[in-house]
């Protein structure tokens, strides 16, 4: 028996429940298979008590919302589709991410319309990922910005080093210990800046600290951006745009260590550096000091070469003038005595009178020959000095020369020394013969040994005050 239906105004009225049923019917009969489906997580919403998983999809221009609705994944369903996630991505699916899934569209008379996901395509998200890091790859190039950053010039020596990372990361850690315990004893001074890692909320507090360093960049000579290794999922973050154009154009060298071998980044594209790892990055300024070390041995040994030379050939060059004027004195002496013998003979020959006639001209002889062998004598012992004044003055001003180079260089050498540094007013502290870095490796009661320029001081530990602030890495 049909029951009359009520009206107003002539007009039918149909119950909230008449209307889920027609949409119900309606959308079971013009959607009755599943469909691919692709939308953005905008929220999880997983729940670990029933393992069963509410995401919310959207569909976004920009940053503006076109399209939202409701899905479920049911627990059964959401522990197979994570897995895979997981083992393809290296990471479990989350917030923020682009999915193509297999969805049924239903209707329920109660709750209302949802998709009903069957299956998840891991590999569409990562396609996704890549689609989207070449789209920012060739922004920062037609932007002329992407090697910007590679062409800043790095000190010498990168002393005092910027480090945005966690603290409480096994990365970090590793970075601070390996530049710690260098068997060179080279000396690093860095400052943490703290922040997130992963995740969206790591573009916007990466950022942050970047702008803090900027703000005291004269403090630093370089940054250093280290986290440990994570899935391709873990690393998007570092291809976004905003953070990678914010490493490109920064004013200072950054260094990355923010991933493995396979996930290289826009962010470790644009920067200054990229290695592997944070210890690999701790490698890289260790590398840099050796190579000053190394200039500064060749440039020692070749200075000694050199002055050894100098001094050599300068020798040599002496001895064989010495030799010259001896050799020309004696040829002067020897013309002189060959022009005296025929005089002699004649004399001889000529007896007494012509002796007697010719006195006068050998005393004028005899006067003439000493004149000239002491003008001789005299010209070339003037010249013997002017030489040896010559050789002394050039090899003076040589060995000056280099002393100032060598001078300067060990001024260098010794304003790295542990000496100087602690002149400056640094100073070093020891606990049970090791060296302080870690509040956290002394109790109270405990004795340390503070190390100054000039003397030490010893000192107990009391009240000592534990950290609150418990940090982890994302």
């Amino acid at each position: 028996m049909n029951t009359q239906r009520e009206t107003f105004k002539d007009k039918p009225i149909y119950s909230l429940t008449d209307i889920s049923q027609s949409l119900h019917s309606v959308i079971a009969k013009n959607y009755p298979r599943p469909y691919y489906i692709k939308a953005e997580i905008v929220r999880l919403n997983y729940y670990p008590h029933s393992g069963h998983c509410y995401p919310e999809l959207a569909e976004k221009e920009g940053n503006v919302v076109k399209t939202q609705m409701r899905a479920i994944i049911w627990a059964s369903a959401f522990r197979e589709i994570n897995a895979r996630f997981k083992q393809i991505t290296g990471e479990p699916m989350k917030e923020g991410i682009n999915i193509l899934c297999l969805a049924t569209i239903e209707y329920d008379v109660k709750y209302g319309l949802s998709l009903h996901i069957q299956n998840v395509e891991p590999t569409y998200t990562l396609g996704d990922m890549v689609k989207n890091k070449l789209l920012v790859i060739e922004r920062l190039k037609k932007e002329g910005v992407f090697t910007a950053n590679k062409e800043k010039k790095l000190p010498l020596i990168p002393k005092h080093i910027a480090v945005i990372s966690v603290e409480t990361s096994k990365g970090y850690a590793d970075f601070m210990v390996t530049l710690a315990n260098n068997r060179y004893n080279y000396k690093f001074e860095c400052t943490l800046f703290p922040s997130i890692l992963q995740g969206e909320k790591a573009i916007r507090t990466i950022n942050e600290k970047l702008t803090e360093i900027e703000n005291a960049r004269n403090k630093f000579d370089c940054v250093v951006i280290i986290r440990g290794g994570g899935g391709d999922v873990g690393l998007s973050c570092y291809d976004d745009y905003a953070l990678a154009a914010r490493v490109a154009t920064f004013p200072l060298p950054i260094i990355t260590g923010i991933g493995h071998s396979t996930n290289e980044s826009v962010t470790d594209m644009v920067s200054f550096q990229s290695k592997i790892t944070p210890t690999d990055v701790a490698n890289f300024f260790i590398e840099q000091y050796q190579k000053v070390d190394q200039v500064l041995d060749d440039s020692r040994k070749k200075i000694s070469d050199y002055v050894s030379l100098r001094v050599s050939t300068e020798k040599n060059t002496l001895l064989q003038h010495d030799l010259n004027l001896y050799n020309l004195a004696m040829q002067v002496i020897h013309r002189h005595s060959n022009m005296l013998q025929p005089l002699e003979n004649s004399v001889s020959l000529s007896g007494s009178n012509i002796l007697g006639n010719n006195n006068m001209a050998l005393a004028l002889i005899t006067n003439r020959f000493e004149n000239k062998c002491v003008d001789s004598m005299q010209f070339f012992q003037n010249q013997l000095k002017d030489c040896e004044k010559s050789i002394k003055n050039t090899l003076e001003q040589l060995l000056k020369n280099e002393n100032s180079k060598l001078f300067q260089l060990e001024e260098k050498v010794a304003l790295l020394s542990p000496e100087s540094i602690l002149k400056r007013g640094f100073s070093i502290t020891y606990h049970n013969g090791k060296v302080l870095i870690d509040s956290e490796s002394v109790k109270n009661d405990d004795e340390i040994v503070t190390k100054l320029y000039h003397g030490e001081l010893q000192s107990r530990i009391e009240q000592k005050t534990d950290k609150k602030e418990d940090k982890h890495e994302h």
